[in-house]
């Protein structure tokens, strides 16, 4: 019973790391898309 919730708690906690990271690379990407966007905006000239 010891080790079923110690598991559990380690599964838990990287979890929860995991959603942390992902949040992360998804604002990373929407940067990234928002500043070639810009660019593409300011050399399109019209």
């Amino acid at each position: 019973m010891r080790t079923l919730i110690l598991s559990l708690a380690i599964l838990f906690t990287l979890n929860l790391s995991a959603c942390n990271t992902m949040e992360g690379i998804g604002k990373d990407v929407g940067a990234a898309g928002d500043a070639l966007e810009k660019s593409a905006s300011d050399k399109k000239g019209y």
